[in-house]
């Protein structure tokens, strides 16, 4: 009877020690864990703030040079929608100014150059203020005029020096805050990683005490562990991609913004043709946002987290403003048109999800276009859905490959040597989905192709 009580109390023993150096072994992986996922957060939540400075200051400069060019329309055209759009972009200049005031680092040297920035503009603004006035009151006065915008220029010129170096230190806040994180990453995969090895070793030194039915169970457990390792593996890779997309927009508009301001002090001291590199710089630059913009919103469709915020948009002022901006990327001149029915559309519509649905679809029809063809967007409404429809004379869709267009990555046998990602259209069925509406095609290789986007719309 002792013997077997002793029997009995040695392996309960063991499994009592092991289980509570188990527990031990856990508390400590997930209380450090806990620390490290709280700094994490932390780091995380300062790059996305520092991302959103960078961006308030490229906002503001975009306002401050649109506004510049809409007073110079007012002046030399009297175009009174310039006077309009210069209003509303010094309206847009003090906001960013204002949210920038707020978004910065606190430290003393960048709260001297934001100072140093806000008596500039201030000075930028009551110039601009004074040619407008000046000429409202006398058109002639050219010379004074001239004066005011050399003046302009010097502001601006001093102006610019100060924003890069506030830039420079919120990219320096930036790169720290993303250093941090990548050592808390590791450091919590090393805790891991460790933890686990432990306890499994733990576990399996308990093994030969425990009966069958404990050791299936322990498999079942480390089964679903490594499940949840795996999920959580899945999801550190969506944001850290996400991140990585994100911080390619940096130097993405530090070259749009380079290059613009190339081409605003060369234009008038060379000639157009000589500015095409500029042009293509431009048009690449902008090309490579426009594909990290599609591929996050394909990431965000596939995790189930695209965003869908519908509004009442003039659906004939959004195609236009995107035919514009679409003809920017065409280096081969391909003639858009946009037809409608004459009826003023309003439409319930994210305008954000919308702009991915047609500006892939144009661009693909320039893409896939011959030299000089001509390519329709056309926009009709019928009861309860509004229809857009892309229209090509291109090359074409082989019938037996319509099926799989949308399939991420696919591109047809007939486009081997066109340059694209295959990812266009998926992002675009995405978009439309999310819209609860539907996509059709109907194309002839060697004739053209036509895209149907349907949209339901609750009346």
């Amino acid at each position: 009877m002792i013997q077997q009580l002793i029997k009995w109390s040695f392996p309960r023993k063991w499994i009592v020690i092991g289980f509570s150096l188990t527990l031990l072994f856990m508390g400590l992986v997930t209380f450090t864990s806990f620390k490290n996922t709280s700094e994490i957060q932390k780091s995380a939540n300062q790059v996305q703030y520092t991302y959103q400075t960078l961006n308030t200051l490229t906002n503001f400069y975009a306002a401050m040079t649109v506004a510049e060019s809409a007073r110079r329309g007012y002046i030399f055209l009297g175009n009174k929608q310039d006077l309009k759009r210069y209003q509303n972009e010094i309206i847009n200049m003090q906001s960013e100014l204002k949210l920038l005031k707020n978004q910065i680092h606190p430290s003393l040297t960048q709260e001297q150059r934001f100072t140093q920035l806000d008596t500039l503009v201030n000075q930028r603004l009551a110039l601009l203020e004074q040619s407008i006035q000046l000429y409202q009151k006398d058109q002639t006065q050219l010379q004074l005029q001239n004066n005011i915008t050399d003046r302009s220029v010097k502001v601006r010129e001093n102006i610019l020096p100060v924003m890069a170096d506030i830039k420079v230190e919120e990219q320096s806040y930036l790169q720290s805050s993303l250093q941090q994180s990548k050592y808390s990453i590791y450091l919590r995969i090393l805790i891991e990683i460790l933890g686990t090895i432990l306890s499994l070793f733990v576990i399996s030194s308990l093994c030969v005490i425990l009966e069958r039915q404990w050791i299936q169970r322990e498999k079942i457990e480390i089964l679903e562990f490594s499940l949840a390792q795996e999920k959580e593996l899945g999801e550190l890779k969506l944001r850290l991609f996400s991140m990585i997309s994100h911080e390619f927009r940096t130097p993405l508009s530090v070259i749009l913004l380079s290059s613009q301001l190339l081409r605003e002090i060369l234009q008038e001291l060379v000639d157009e043709t000589q500015l095409k590199n500029l042009s293509r710089i431009q048009s690449s630059a902008k090309l490579m946002n426009h594909l990290l913009t599609d591929i996050l919103t394909l990431t965000r469709a596939e995790a189930d987290q695209l965003d869908y915020k519908p509004q009442t948009i003039n659906v004939e002022n959004f195609c236009l403003n995107l035919i514009e901006e679409v003809q920017l990327f065409d280096t081969n001149q391909h003639l858009i048109k946009f037809m409608s029915d004459g009826q003023y559309f309003r439409a319930n519509l994210d305008d954000k999800l919308l702009y991915c649905i047609l500006s892939n679809l144009l661009l693909n029809a320039i893409k896939y276009s011959f030299d000089g063809g001509k390519i329709y967007l056309t926009l009709s409404f019928e009861q309860k859905a509004i229809i857009f429809q892309v229209i090509d004379e291109g090359i074409g869709i082989p019938l037996g490959e319509q099926e799989k267009i949308y399939e991420p990555f696919y591109r047809s046998q007939n486009v081997e040597n066109i340059v694209g990602t295959g990812l266009g259209l998926t992002v675009v069925k995405k978009c439309v989905e999310r819209h609860q509406g539907e996509i059709a095609v109907n194309s002839e290789a060697g004739v053209g192709t036509t895209f149907t986007v349907k949209i339901p719309q609750k009346i």
